[in-house]
């Protein structure tokens, strides 16, 4: 079966409606406003500006002086031992429901952690030529090398001995890590399950006591020691 063919001319071709496709709006991203918003994310809420020198009074000054000395209390307490006594006094102590076994465990956790206190307190470290930090122990004589990768002349060596200062550091910093173990409710209700009123006053107060008082010793006697574990001198 045939279908009919309709030829159009070519002025009927042009008065036919023609059907206009929509525009494709193309958005292109301008470069310098996308700079622009990144810029402005990274330019900080606080513009540094030249503040205005202002004059202290003596309890100002007194305050602030405060400040910076008790700042260095960090360097002189033992916070290795610390950390590493809150780590494990929990696994220890049975988190304070102590058998005999855990009751013992938890005095050796306290008895090593204690004595690294000590020892802490006499160590010290230098810089050679070569920049290399070598940690030592101070003694009589000076200071010993651990790793003996340094032999220190005698007239160096003579900085570093051991002087009563150092004792009474090492004594503070085992006071200060006893009250802190003292603070410890899973050290105390493991060696003292049911403490009487006059106990837990006791517990309570002292570790407040020996806390205070170590912490003014310590910033009246600083120390110029820098051991294992703490920051190193330039000098």
């Amino acid at each position: 079966m045939d279908f009919p063919t309709t030829i159009l001319s070519d002025k009927d071709q042009e008065e036919l409606p023609t059907q206009k496709l929509p525009a494709m709006e193309i958005k292109v991203e301008n470069d310098n406003e996308s700079s622009q918003e990144i810029s402005e994310q990274d330019v900080p809420l606080l513009v540094n500006k030249n503040l205005p020198e202002v004059e202290r009074n003596a309890v100002q000054q007194a305050i602030s002086q405060t400040f910076e000395s008790t700042a260095h209390l960090a360097n002189l307490l033992p916070t290795g031992s610390v950390l590493a006594f809150q780590l494990l006094s929990p696994v220890f102590s049975n988190q304070g429901e102590c058998d005999t076994v855990s009751r013992s465990l938890t005095a050796v956790l306290v008895a090593l952690c204690g004595l690294s206190c000590i020892l802490l307190s006499f160590t010290d470290s230098i810089k050679d030529q070569k920049g290399n930090i070598c940690y030592g122990f101070a003694t009589f004589h000076g200071l010993w090398i651990i790793d003996g990768s340094a032999t220190l002349p005698p007239e160096i060596a003579a900085k570093y001995k051991l002087k009563f200062i150092d004792f009474a550091h090492a004594l503070m910093s085992i006071l200060v890590f006893a009250a802190i173990a003292l603070f410890d409710e899973n050290v105390v209700n493991c060696f003292y399950p049911a403490p009487s009123t006059g106990t837990k006053e006791v517990l309570t107060a002292l570790p407040v006591g020996i806390g205070v008082a170590c912490t003014m010793l310590f910033v009246v006697f600083p120390t110029k020691r820098h051991g294992i574990g703490f920051p190193v001198s330039n000098s």
